[in-house]
């Protein structure tokens, strides 16, 4: 049975991820946090909710969680699209507490002040007890302390508004600005939320204390505001602001440390969902600290593969976003929108595919619980490598066409619906 303390720094999905992971492992977790204290809401997908319930996290969504339908003005167009999910934040982080405690995490609520490291990790908050473990998890979202940024998008800055109106059907909603854009939406309940994403150094951003007002403002200049709340929403409500900026951290994993969730990768929110990409870091940890702990003859193995995962996912969804920022073709010209698609780089999200360019390669991989190396399949989609399809290594395969042998020959023995699988990836890849 492993024996190392591991402390876990943040209490949101990737803290939680982590630690459910771990426990599963057999490891002793503590996991330290300071809990939210501001309301928010966040619109997420079917396939959010599926990796939410992949991380084991799935019994806090049906507290928090509810089905709304999305309305969308951009680049000149208005659409009602399929509806998505409203996730009620502060009851969504008390459920996943209530998560962690069943699966028998240590949970201790306080403010870390300092960290410090000798003879493992001690971790001082500023009331409480000094935690001390031999492994070290941060998880503290953008909060964290960060020594080096690799990458860094255009500064952003989101305001969040929120405020309490009459009980209706949930509905959201999204739409560009000349500036920026704004999300929103309503609960059933009639808690009401609001948030414009502004360049950082935008003129005309007022001071903290004049921001209910200048928010006010733009609601009232929104004709999708007044369809979608009543009166209320014109009128000045509480303001959080907090920084939306696109960050990659530098390193991302030691051998006694891992960075995970927004602490490891932070995205611009219109790339997609936060939660997901936190969880797409996450849930890959556990089998990392494994490593690193049971197996420190892998341990830069370990790491290679949990750095060059993040620094890929990071790439995939800035791209995405720019892609995103892209489709506003009106506004093109303005500053906000021009900054942002052109960023992080003029690489497209799918590469054509070219069978030439295919190679193997021998890369880190998750097997049985570890990080191992292995042949896998690098192709322009996937330029961390494939190492399987359902079960079915792909280096073999793709050895042997290379090589000249005949597809029939190499696929043949196979089930003829393991057959088609294949043919069809390898169609994919541009084989012939």
């Amino acid at each position: 049975m492993p024996e190392t303390a591991i402390l876990i720094l943040g209490a949101g999905p990737a803290g939680a991820a982590c630690a459910i992971g771990l426990r599963r492992l057999g490891y002793p977790v503590t996991l330290v946090s300071d809990w939210r204290r501001f309301a928010a809401v966040e619109g997420v997908s079917q396939r959010v909710l599926d990796a939410l319930r992949h991380a084991g996290l799935g019994g806090a969504l049906g507290q928090a969680a509810m089905p709304a339908t999305r309305h969308v003005r951009w680049n000149g167009e208005q659409l009602q699209l399929n509806q998505e999910f409203l996730l009620d934040r502060q009851r969504f982080d008390a459920a996943l507490r209530d998560e962690l405690r069943r699966a028998g995490v240590v949970l201790v609520e306080g403010r870390v002040r300092e960290v410090q490291r000798e003879h493992g990790y001690q971790v001082k908050l500023e009331h409480g007890p000094v935690l001390q473990g031999g492994f070290l998890v941060e998880a503290r979202g953008r909060q964290a302390p960060l020594a080096s940024d690799r990458l860094r998008g255009p500064e952003t800055v989101s305001l969040l508004n929120l405020w309490q109106s009459t009980p209706g059907p949930p509905a959201s909603a999204v739409e560009s600005l000349d500036d920026g854009w704004a999300w929103m939406a309503r609960l059933a309940d009639g808690r009401c939320y609001w948030q414009i994403t502004l360049d950082a150094g935008a003129a005309g951003l007022p001071g903290r204390a004049q921001l209910p007002g200048y928010c006010a403002d733009r609601r009232r200049q929104s004709a999708l505001v007044r369809e979608l709340f009543d009166p209320q929403a014109l009128q000045p409500a509480p303001v959080h602001a907090r920084s939306s900026t696109a960050i990659l951290a530098g390193d991302c994993a030691g051998s006694d440390w891992l960075r995970v969730g927004d602490a490891a990768m932070a995205v611009d929110p219109l790339s997609g969902n936060g939660i997901f990409q936190s969880l797409s870091s996450a849930l890959q940890a556990p089998v990392v600290i494994n490593t690193l702990l049971r197996m420190p003859e892998r341990a830069a193995l370990a790491r290679q593969f949990h750095q060059q995962r993040i620094e890929q996912l990071f790439l995939r969804f800035a791209r995405m976003g720019r892609d995103f920022y892209r489709q506003e073709q009106r506004l093109a010209g303005q500053p906000f929108w021009r900054n942002r698609q052109d960023w992080p780089d003029e690489q497209p999200m799918h590469v054509a595919a070219q069978w030439s360019a295919v190679r193997i390669e021998r890369r880190p991989v998750l097997r049985d619980g570890w990080v191992d190396q292995t042949e896998v399949v690098v192709t322009a989609d996937q330029p961390l490598g494939i190492w399987h399809l359902q079960g079915i290594e792909l280096a073999p395969l793709v050895a042997k066409l290379q090589a000249g042998a005949a597809i029939d020959e190499v696929l043949s023995g196979r089930a003829p619906d393991q057959q088609g699988m294949l043919r069809r990836w390898l169609a994919e890849q541009g084989y012939r």
